[in-house]
């Protein structure tokens, strides 16, 4: 990670963390780098999308006129989802795509996500080159004359995007009730449509963005309404999408939520049968759950794991060619489509699923036995002072020894945000509780805790 970018972009609070000028000089690199600076006659085509956060309209102007500034034309695509960003980025030939969003963080938090032509997530190099360029190490010349820019309306690609989602579809969905958590937020322009056509009888909530609601109590972090909703209707599934649509989190028809584990094992599961599962291989993060783990061999598939980061899962996944892999958030790739975690598309095919075995959701993951999990986020000063003080790997280690094989403890940085992530496993909840509360003390007690 570097300096502004972690894992997934250049993230913070608006005009605090993450300003206008920072926008600006990120447009004045990416319009140089992938113009001027290869040809001077060169003019860079680059793609933006963002979610509805009030502050993405700003930082989508400021984007574009670094963009402009620097020679390159930026098209814009609106509000639309992340994946959609790196999939017209790649099949429209474009030189680079950017999707403004901070995914689940509230309304106040605001990110700028860079995709490469490929639609994948930007090469370190090109990241740490746009820091020393935000850090003034190095001067960019502005485009003059007819060498200036230009924006286009580009909102086609999301309709393109949409007609693509629905070419996937090996099955109609007419007599299914759905239920979708848009989280007010970049799925409520896509989602309803792409079912609607498909015929479902779709039930939407959180679908009215008001620049300051996007996943405010909704959304896949806040999936217990999507739970009531899909019992309260008598709903056969329910999807749920955080701010950016690149996850999904789904409800089973009896209201239990089922996570991206669960959706790994369903898919990964039915991939086997049908013999499109290469190598045999379904790739998770450190992350996920013993349980999950437990049910893949009971049914004889491998997999491999990653640090957590759907850019991890991904780089592994292209270097092996594996099909399947994601995270429990609810991030998952399906690299035959998609070069990102895609939320519109994982609902798509867990609906595939359902229909070609003919079973509800709650059957499909009924050989998933969870263990108990708990996960705490501490907000802290400096996450390395935090992560390495001895006496924090003390306790960690100490935790450990207790668990033994009946479990296990990770502690690990947010790739994100200034958070240290305190994560248990064990045979009860209260175990979890009680060991993840004894690591925090520890944490709290060296003064690392911003509180």
């Amino acid at each position: 990670m570097g300096k502004y970018f972690g894992t997934d972009g250049f993230r913070g609070e608006a005009n605090k963390d993450l300003t206008f000028q920072h926008a600006i000089q990120i447009g004045r690199f990416l319009g140089w780098y992938y113009g001027a600076k290869q040809d001077p006659d060169k003019r860079a085509k680059v793609l933006i999308g963002k979610d509805t956060r009030r502050s993405s309209y700003m930082f989508e102007d400021a984007l574009c006129t670094g963009l402009i500034a620097s020679g390159a034309d930026a098209y814009i695509m609106h509000v639309t989802p992340t994946p959609s960003v790196a999939y017209i980025t790649r099949i429209d030939d474009f030189d680079c795509g950017i999707m403004i969003s901070a995914s689940h963080n509230p309304y106040y938090d605001n990110g700028i996500k860079l995709f490469n032509s490929n639609g994948e997530k930007m090469d370190e190099e090109t990241i740490l080159a746009i820091e020393d360029y935000i850090d003034g190490k190095f001067e960019i010349p502005l485009a003059e004359r007819n060498h200036i820019g230009s924006t286009v309306d580009y909102e086609s690609g999301r309709n393109r995007y949409m007609g693509y989602l629905i070419s996937l579809a090996k099955y109609g969905f007419k007599g299914v009730k759905v239920g979708l958590d848009v989280a007010n937020g970049a799925a409520w322009t896509i989602a309803k449509n792409v079912f609607d056509a498909l015929g479902a009888d779709t039930f939407v909530m959180n679908a009215n963005p008001d620049g300051f609601n996007i996943n405010t109590d909704c959304g896949s972090t806040h999936i217990e309404h999507l739970q009531k909703f899909v019992v309260d209707n008598g709903l056969d599934v329910g999807f749920a999408y955080d701010g950016d649509a690149d996850r999904c989190l789904c409800v089973d028809e009896k209201g239990n939520v089922i996570t991206g584990d669960h959706i790994l094992y369903i898919y990964g599961l039915y991939m086997k049968e049908r013999d499109k599962l290469l190598d045999n291989k379904v790739v998770t993060t450190i992350m996920s759950n013993f349980g999950l783990y437990k049910a893949l061999d009971k049914v004889g598939i491998e997999y491999e794991k990653t640090k957590v980061g759907d850019k991890y899962v991904y780089e592994n996944m292209a270097e092996n060619g594996y099909r399947i892999g994601g995270e429990q958030s609810g991030h998952i790739i399906f690299t035959k489509y998609a070069t990102t975690g895609d939320g519109v598309l994982t609902s798509l095919k867990i609906m595939e699923a359902m229909l070609a075995k003919k079973k509800p959701l709650s059957e499909l993951v009924a050989p998933v036995e969870f263990y108990p999990q708990v996960l705490k986020n501490v907000r802290v000063h400096s996450k390395p002072d935090a992560q390495n003080d001895p006496d924090v790997q003390a306790a960690v280690s100490q935790v450990s020894e207790k668990l033994g094989d009946e479990g296990r403890i990770l502690v690990r940085e947010s790739g994100t945000e200034p958070v240290i992530r305190v994560m248990v496993e064990a045979g009860s909840d209260e175990t979890c509780e009680k060991y993840v509360d004894e690591v925090i003390e520890v944490i709290r007690a060296k003064g690392h805790i911003n509180e």
